[in-house]
């Protein structure tokens, strides 16, 4: 019997389920505990949040690989391989170790049936109890509470930004998202609160009642950027101060940093300015607010796909100056607040390529985003059949000194992303 490949595995998973989001943890607990996964037994941080969830988690497995301890992350989605999603102190699991992982977990389920989400996260478990690690990091896909890795108990849990996203699933505030996000907390787990906004008053009672022992950033932690300086005054497990400094890593925002620095401490990690230093230069996460350089021109990327997030790409984009024209790739799904990441950009962009993404069902088409941006007096729009054309136009027009930004979906990011490589062979079978 031949092999069943990677590639075969993920198309299967995509049908073996009714739905592609289905939110609740009777299914994915039943197998876990079926094949034995819990409790995990080493030290595990959990993050969720609206974004910043894995610049957050980038910064931790650096952190704590730095410091000299192997780390195990959890992370979704991913931009151009399913392999991506786990990783083994910061390299990507094997086909192989994969592969394996789904057929144990299939054999297990019985007649359950799982999401793709739930695979992916029950393989992550697997794969990280085979190896020898010493923390595991779970990246929470959607929400907290009914989010497949919160059959996994956090000893540090971190909640970065809150704000509106995925609104039919978890609500229409910023108080009713924050319960779900909350639900990753723990009696007496520690959490880390990483929103620069204030916090909503709902998330507070949640932590009250839980007897989660709360940090706030701007209140029981500080971060700041002082000229090319992150520094930070944290506290450490046992409720001393610490105070950390190390050269900025420009593509991550400080608050990021310091949830990551934060939990690190929280877990007992002993490091100082140096280790910290030495993994934020190793930092480098794809299509988060990534600088390129290629063929002497300049690309920005970022899957900022919400009008919170677009705002801090803007703010990026404002401090790293570029002399000519900004000009924009950019596509959407239709289940997103469009209009309202639209007019985050206003007046910041000199023209706007859209394309359609064919193989994506939940992408808006282009022209409707066309229509959108004319309604809003935005006058140099070009629609193209699908965003590999949509690139080639904007080369076709970017001069010296101009800036193209890709930006709107991991989907938008992850087709042009190949497009700018010069080996394009290893994208073929994408």
């Amino acid at each position: 019997m031949n092999k069943v490949s990677l590639t075969q595995w993920l198309r299967r998973l995509e049908t073996v389920h009714p739905k592609a989001v289905d939110l609740g943890l009777d299914r994915v607990l039943t197998v876990a505990n079926t094949l034995q996964l819990l409790p995990v037994k080493k030290p595990v941080v959990t993050v969720a949040g609206t974004n910043g969830k894995g610049s957050t988690v980038a910064v931790l497995e650096a952190l704590i690989s730095e410091a000299g301890y192997r780390t195990g992350a959890f992370t979704s989605p991913h931009l151009l391989r399913f392999n991506e999603r786990v990783r083994i102190s910061g390299v990507d699991a094997s086909d192989d170790e994969i592969v394996r992982a789904f057929a144990v977990i299939d054999q297990a389920r019985g007649a359950l049936s799982l999401t793709y989400f739930e695979f992916a996260a029950l393989a992550a478990l697997l794969i990280f109890e085979a190896r020898e690690l010493d923390v595991v990091i779970l990246e929470v896909g959607l929400g907290g509470r009914l989010d497949a890795v919160n059959i996994v108990d956090a000893s540090v849990a971190i909640i970065t930004s809150i704000d509106l996203d995925h609104q039919e699933w978890l609500g229409n505030s910023r108080g009713e998202i924050s319960l779900e996000k909350a639900g990753i907390l723990r009696r007496g787990c520690p959490v880390v609160i990483a929103d620069p906004a204030p916090a909503p008053e709902l998330l507070a009672r949640v932590l009250e009642v839980a007897a989660s022992p709360a940090l706030y950033l701007g209140r029981d932690f500080s971060v700041a950027v002082v000229g090319e300086q992150w520094q930070a005054r944290l506290q450490t497990s046992g409720g001393g101060v610490r105070t950390l400094s190390a050269p900025t890593n420009g593509s991550l925002l400080p608050e990021n940093i310091g949830a990551a620095v934060q939990a690190s401490l929280l877990l007992g990690i002993e490091f100082d300015d140096r280790c910290v230093a030495a993994a934020l230069a190793k930092v480098a996460v794809v299509g988060r607010r990534e600088l390129r350089q290629v063929a002497g021109r300049d690309y920005v990327l970022d899957v900022a796909h919400n009008p919170a997030s677009i705002s801090k790409l803007l703010e990026f984009l404002d401090v790293n100056s570029c002399k000519g024209r900004k000009i924009c790739i950019f596509s959407a799904m239709s289940d997103k607040d469009i209009p309202g990441m639209i007019d985050a950009t206003a007046g910041h962009f000199d023209a706007w390529f859209l394309g359609d993404q064919p193989r994506n069902t939940r992408a808006a088409g282009a022209a409707e985003i066309a229509a959108l941006l004319e309604e809003r007096g935005e006058a140099m729009v070009s629609i193209s059949k699908n965003l590999r054309q949509a690139f080639r136009r904007a080369q076709s027009v970017v001069q010296e000194g101009d800036r193209v930004v890709v930006f709107g979906s991991f989907s938008t990011v992850a087709t042009i992303l190949p497009l700018l490589d010069k080996d394009h062979s290893k994208y073929e079978a994408l």
